[in-house]
């Protein structure tokens, strides 16, 4: 038998060192230390000195734990923005920054307090606030090193910290534009508190989980009114804060409800008609001693909420004397509805915005009783420090422990004592406001905080409100639905709560008349102030500083220091001011071109900046918003540690590789809210390995290639299309970076590599490079062609698998310097006969169909075609845009296959 002839060296194979396998988990660590040696950045900022200048402002993280992969995914995007900006030629510096400050970091340095059984309020504040910024840069540190890792090519040795020093004084400074504009007050109003962190929160610390609460209805008796038959009845009300009843002092009913008189045994009750049947299976499935029966004799007659006007009821704890002895007022509401209830409203105004608003108005002002703990104060007449039960141990507690709230509690318990529960169960369900950090439930309080006014005139003209909202009408949103968002919550928001009951944080640094309450606007004095925070950070607002603040201008006995620090917001709001305004950032400018972050940042970030930009310079600190959505799990459920099913960023680097990574969070729609697990990260996978194909089979195919096409007029027609299709490319991949639509762009340079080069071009042209002459024109054309190619869809795949592309210009191009200095690629403006050549495609689809069963049975050597990506192949995407009709059989005959 005659040994089998090898004809490799009879033909023109490819050649390349450039490795199938990936090996990315290894080799990538080392590409970025190889860019961090040379100083790739800076490189790319002396390149594109003087060009057009693109910024994206950085919002800033906090930095308080390891990279998720939400921060993969944010900075992947951010990271596209830039490098698509740069590869078009643009100045596109990108500055990372971490927000330092805060009740994130505060909270967890106190963890470890309470670890070691220590108490925080034991340690002087300055050494706490040492261990906060220690806490703080340890973190900034980590996350730094993971995002570099992650290839996200930014200014890594100068980052801005909200915590530095130059920072925190420029927050003072920015305050102190407020507080010189007369644009600050303190007064007291019900803010979300964390009775758990004893301080104020802002809407976007807040979170909402359903919980369910005790639901009861009590009895206020009528002891005065215009309409004498209801002397003697008893007001109704309901309400799911059973807390909230020892505070009370009002009740409210809505003008235009219609209320009646019910009898339950031989006592009357005033409800509205529309609850009058839900009240009395309420009350009936109620066994609580009162008397009540299952359900509501005949109606009286009925008023209209207007006649109730000058009616006073007492409190059910009236024999307490003091606070309770007063008569409680009956006011008109028009915030009161029939939708769940009685139709009457108890009236808070220390923990309600409406109870608050309806009370004062009427004269009636908050009595603090509840502590910042949420602890009745230890001289409150009921459950303040003393009250004690049957067995003499003290009853007070939190007003958000369920048991105290529960209908065996102090609360139920002492109204039922004095006949005017009606009912109470455990059983309602609803939403409720926690904190997003300590998980606890929340409630509204009055204290006395610092607020910016909404609706007050600025000067040059319009309200801090109207302002806004005018901007929100200038700036782009993408995507639209994004200015709808955050439209509407800044028309209805209140007045910005500025001031935090903390110590890690930049603070108010306002002096406060004795006697007035008026704060001092002194120009000179905040220079000074100024200055000492800029020389030594936050730690500079002292009280033994006071004199020094105050010059000789000032008695200091006259002034009280604030003691609160500035909301954390306040701070991420004016990191435009530090950065872009700064100068030390010269390749920066203001306003941004634009911000990028996560949909929730219309409450947070992107609003805090808006207000605080539009106060001090009448206008967004931006021009474009860019927002994406949340990553869900594979099944679509929120991640969560206790279900098991997140996905973490860093191992999935170990395991795949960082350009895995960006290649999912750049094929997703980032707009909406999207998916990532195994299977899926499975899927990027297997995209990548096709496109690294793809490479592999340019560089082998150029080896040693340095010819051209010489005239126009020996260009194959295939050629000239080919050239059509990346000129079409090219087209819709700029203008889908100019738009930030990344999925679109990532998804057309996939298919262009798959379906018009892997499965067609190159299957068509591999017999002319692998057996034609040197010499041959359509083989020379052909490798001119790939060059081409190679020289444009290495540019085109750089910002989305940068470590990658790297490796691929390199292994090309050994000395050339990195791919990532490179600009757009010139491609030649051909045109082809589109229509014809779709013909030919699909006429080549048919002939390969039909001749696949042979390929198979006669074991061709290469096997049978399956070029197959998922529900449909190359052919039926193409079909899809230019013959939607041909679906059906192509995936008929697919499926046979």
């Amino acid at each position: 038998m005659s040994e089998k002839r090898d004809y490799r060296d009879t033909v023109f194979l490819p050649k390349t060192d450039f490795p199938m396998k990936a090996g990315l988990p290894a080799k990538e660590p080392k590409i970025a230390a190889r860019w961090e040696e040379e100083g790739l950045y800076r490189q790319l900022r002396e390149a594109r000195a003087g060009r057009e200048t693109f910024v994206l402002h950085d919002g800033p993280p906090y930095a308080n734990g390891d990279m998720h992969i939400g921060h993969a995914l944010n900075h992947t995007l951010k990271d596209m923005v830039c490098r698509t900006q740069n590869l078009m030629g643009k100045d596109a510096p990108y500055v990372p920054g971490w927000d330092c400050h805060g009740l994130p970091i505060e909270w967890k340095v106190e963890e470890q307090y309470r670890k070691k059984k220590l108490d925080k309020k034991a340690v002087p504040p300055a050494e706490f606030r040492a261990e906060c910024r220690a806490y703080a840069k340890k973190w900034v540190d980590v996350q730094r090193e993971q995002l570099k890792r992650l290839g996200i090519m930014g200014d890594w040795d100068n980052p801005y910290l909200t915590m530095q020093f130059d920072s925190e004084a420029t927050i003072v400074a920015e305050l102190m534009k407020f507080a010189e504009a007369g644009n600050l007050y303190r007064g007291s109003k019900p803010v979300m508190w964390s009775p758990v962190e004893e301080t104020a929160l802002a809407e976007a610390e807040v979170e909402y989980e359903d919980i369910t609460s005790t639901q009861i209805d009590v009895a206020f008796e009528i002891t005065e009114s215009a309409i004498p038959e209801l002397v003697g009845a008893h007001a109704v009300i309901w309400t799911t804060t059973p807390w909230t009843i020892p505070v009370n002092q009002a009740l409210a009913y809505g003008p235009d409800v219609e209320y009646v008189v019910v009898h339950y045994g031989d006592k009357r009750y005033l409800v509205a008609e529309d609850l009058c049947y839900a009240l009395s299976l309420r009350t009936g499935a109620n066994e609580n001693g009162t008397g009540a029966p299952e359900s509501a004799a005949e109606t009286v007659t009925i008023y209209k909420g207007s006649d109730l006007a000058g009616t006073m009821v007492r409190h059910p704890m009236h024999h307490l004397g003091g606070f309770y002895a007063t008569p409680r007022p009956m006011l008109s509401g028009d915030f009161v509805t029939t939708d769940s209830g009685t139709g009457l409203v108890h009236m808070s105004p220390d923990h309600g915005e409406d109870d608050f608003l309806l009370c004062r108005a009427n004269g009636l002002e908050p009595v603090f009783a509840v502590m910042a703990d949420g602890r009745y104060r230890d001289d409150w007449e009921w459950l303040g420090a003393g009250d004690l039960d049957e067995n003499g141990k003290e009853r007070r507690r939190s007003v958000i422990n369920k048991p105290f709230n529960s209908p065996e509690g102090p609360i139920c318990s002492d109204l039922r004592e004095a006949g005017a529960l009606l009912s109470a169960s455990d059983d309602y369900q609803h939403s409720y406001p926690h904190s997003w950090r300590s998980k606890a439930k929340v409630i509204y309080r009055c204290t006395p905080q610092w607020f910016v006014p909404m609706d007050k005139e600025l000067g040059g003209g319009g309200t801090l409100r109207s302002r806004a909202m005018s901007e929100i009408e200038r700036v782009r949103f993408i995507p639209e639905k994004g200015r709808r968002r955050i439209g509407s919550m800044v028309e209805g928001r209140p007045d910005w709560v500025l001031s935090r009951q903390r110590a890690w944080g930049v603070p108010i640094t306002l002096f406060v008349k004795n006697g007035t309450g008026e704060y001092l606007q002194d120009p000179e004095v905040n220079a000074r102030v100024i200055a000492a925070v800029r020389e030594d950070g936050v730690d500079a607002w002292d009280e033994s500083r006071k004199a020094e603040f105050l010059g000789e201008a000032y008695n200091p006995d006259d002034y009280e220091m604030v003691a609160d620090i500035l909301d954390v917001w306040f701070d991420s709001g004016c990191t435009h001011a530090f950065t872009l305004e700064s100068g030390r950032w010269p390749a920066l400018k203001w306003p941004a071109d634009l911000y990028l972050e996560g949909s929730d940042q219309h409450r947070g970030w992107f609003q805090s900046s808006l207000l605080e930009s539009c106060a001090t310079r009448g206008r967004a600190p931006y021009d474009q918003v860019l927002t994406h959505g949340f990553t869900m799990a594979s099944d679509g459920r929120k991640m969560s540690k206790s279900l098991g099913n997140t996905i973490d960023p860093l191992k999935v680097m170990e395991q795949y590789g960082a350009d895995i990574i960006r290649l999912w969070a750049l094929s997703v729609d980032s707009t909406e809210d999207h998916r990532i697990g195994d299977e899926i990260l499975k899927g990027a996978g297997d995209q990548y390995r096709k496109l690294r194909n793809t490479f592999r089979y340019l560089l082998g195919a150029l080896d040693g290639f340095v010819g051209d096409m010489g005239d126009v007029g020996e260009v194959p027609e295939l050629e000239v299309y080919i050239l059509a299709l990346l000129a079409d490319l090219d087209g819709k991949l700029r203008h889908a970076a100019e738009n930030y639509d990344f999925n679109a762009y990532t998804r057309l340079l996939v298919d262009f590599c798959n379906e018009d080069l892997s499965a067609f071009y190159f299957d068509i042209r591999k017999d002319v490079l692998y057996c034609d002459g040197p010499g041959s024109v359509k083989r020379n054309a052909y490798r001119t062609v790939l060059d081409l190619l190679f020289h444009a869809l290495v540019r085109y795949a750089a910002p989305v698998l940068v470590f990658t592309a790297e490796e691929v210009w390199s292994t090309r191009y050994p000395d050339g310097g990195s791919v990532h200095l490179l600009e757009w690629p010139q491609v030649p403006g051909v045109i082809a006969e589109g229509a014809r050549w779709e013909k030919l495609r699909e006429l080549r689809e048919n002939v390969m169909e039909a001749i696949e069963p042979l390929r198979a049975r006669q074991g061709h050597p290469l096997g049978p075609r399956s070029r197959c990506g998922g529900s449909r192949c190359g052919r039926a995407r193409r079909l899809q845009r230019c013959r939607p009709r041909r679906i059906v059989h192509h995936r008929v005959s697919h499926a046979r296959r």
